[in-house]
């Protein structure tokens, strides 16, 4: 008996710390110096790599000829590269041109015939037909503004049996699609992305994140009173941080899962298909120390060619990631230096470079890309766009320049394989360790082999087959011959 309830009590204190092993886990620290370039191999280890892009410029509103930017909170550029700072302690939007010149100030619009302001606005939206969209928090509301600066619409709090009684608007993101839909992101909306279609009528939620239920908050509800359990924290799913919207209409999301995926893209119906073949999943530092914690992705900028960045507000760091979700290179960190920052909230992309708006100390820094960061993000786009020969150049020039990037060896790969190359293919992919694409140029390779050896292959078969047979043949007459004999 004795023994009995001993065993029992030493299993439940094993699941106890098996619970507490999953939710706090073991991670290793994070990589060596703020803002240091570096990748990760595909061990998980932090390894050294060139700079991708490196700080140029440094504006803050004064410079810019605006006055001071207070406590600015989200920028757009524009397809005609102009900037759009919403200036959100202003009340305002700043436009610049590419070259960061003042354009104008938008501090008010027209509606009904009556000026109106914005109210401590949080996020803001350029369409490729230069009509803006702002996520006017303070008002609890959405506006909705053409080329020219004149009101369109205004989205404001909608009544659906979806949204609670007591729900209050209060927008802090926005994007619109091609289709004049527009998404939201809300604060206390958990949901889901809000759509509103063209009219600006709600419609429905949209890719809502799955509900992570920590094993050692479970278990303490398990075994705790209904009192107790009343004023523990309820399990409810993990707020989105930020959106954006590509070419084709799929949105690219953040949210703040330290335990699940916490970078989505999501088609029409709000299903996650981001690709996830890399090393390791997409979401920042995959090293860290416990005091910090994992990465806090609080922006996405999708580019061209399916390439697409995220901020990480803990360390100030800006990820890129390739299409399959391949880690090409970070930047950026915390830090009084150029190109570090206090409080950054936004990235954006003119063209192959970035700018960062730090809210803190309302800046504007850009990146500039350097001929590692060129060669790369070109290799990457001519393997997208199916050029396998500039590809494959592409990534040899950037191996030489890095040859601890093991992805780029898969790009080679990948470009000779549709080259036909598949002895030269398993080479490279071996070295990065793709066992799924090394196995298909093995198969292709032994494919061609047999092609290209079958004509030989079966000649000495033949032969060999004819020769036994003419041999048996022969002994057998020889026998016959020997029995008659006798």
């Amino acid at each position: 008996m004795i023994k009995s309830m001993f065993k029992g009590r030493t299993l439940l204190l094993l699941a106890i710390c098996c619970l507490l092993g999953t939710s706090l886990g073991a991670p290793a620290a994070y990589a060596d110096g703020e803002g240091a370039s570096y990748n990760y191999s595909f061990w998980g280890n932090t390894v050294t790599s060139p700079a991708a892009y490196q700080a140029t410029d440094l504006y803050n509103g004064s410079d810019l000829g605006a006055g001071a930017f207070k406590e600015p909170n989200d920028l757009h550029v524009a397809a005609d590269n102009r900037i759009y700072v919403l200036d959100s302690g202003n009340n305002r939007i700043v436009i610049l041109d590419e070259r960061f010149k003042l354009d104008r100030v938008i501090d008010s619009f027209v509606r009904d015939g009556q000026p109106d302001t914005f109210a401590n606005p949080q996020g803001l939206f350029v369409t490729d037909k230069n009509e803006v969209i702002v996520a006017d928090t303070g008002n609890h509301r959405v506006v909705h503004l053409n080329s020219d600066f004149e009101w369109v619409k205004t989205i404001e709090a909608p009544e659906s049996e979806l949204l609670p009684a007591n729900f209050q608007f209060q927008p802090v993101r926005v994007v619109m699609d091609k289709a004049q839909r527009t998404y939201v992101m809300a604060t206390g909306v958990f949901d889901g992305f809000m759509e509103f279609n063209a009219e600006g009528a709600f419609t429905s939620f949209i890719g809502a994140n799955r509900v992570y239920i920590d094993p050692v908050e479970y278990f303490w509800k398990q075994i705790s009173t209904q009192a107790q359990r009343s004023q523990m924290v309820m399990f409810t799913p993990t707020e989105f941080t930020n959106l954006d919207i590509d070419g084709e209409g799929f949105l690219y999301a953040t949210n703040g899962d330290q335990w699940g995926d916490n970078i989505k893209k999501l088609n029409a119906q709000g299903n996650d298909i981001l690709r996830r073949t890399g090393y390791f999943s997409p979401q920042g530092d995959i090293r860290y120390s416990v005091d910090t914690g994992p990465s806090r992705l609080i922006d996405i900028d999708v580019g061209d060619s399916e390439i697409y960045s995220v901020l990480d507000s803990k360390r100030g760091r800006i990820f890129t990631y390739n299409g399959d979700g391949h880690f090409m290179y970070v930047f950026g960190g915390l830090g009084n230096l150029l190109g570090e920052f206090k409080t950054p909230t936004a990235i954006e992309r003119i063209g192959d470079d970035f700018i960062v708006l730090d809210k803190a100390l309302g800046e504007i820094t850009v990146f500039r890309t350097t001929a590692y960061g060129r060669t790369l993000n070109e290799a990457v786009r001519s393997y997208y766009r199916g050029d396998e020969q500039k590809a494959y150049e592409l990534y040899s020039e950037t191996v030489n320049m890095n040859a601890n990037l093991e992805f780029a060896y898969a790009g080679i790969g990948k470009a000779l394989l549709r080259q036909g190359d598949y002895e030269e293919a398993m080479k490279h992919f071996k070295r990065s360790m793709d066992q799924g694409n090394y196995s298909k140029a093995f198969l292709l390779h032994r494919k061609e082999v047999l092609r290209q050896y079958f004509g030989g292959i079966m000649t000495v078969i033949v032969a060999a087959a004819a020769i036994w047979l003419g041999t048996m043949a022969y002994l057998k007459s020889a026998r016959r011959k020997r029995g008659v004999s006798y």
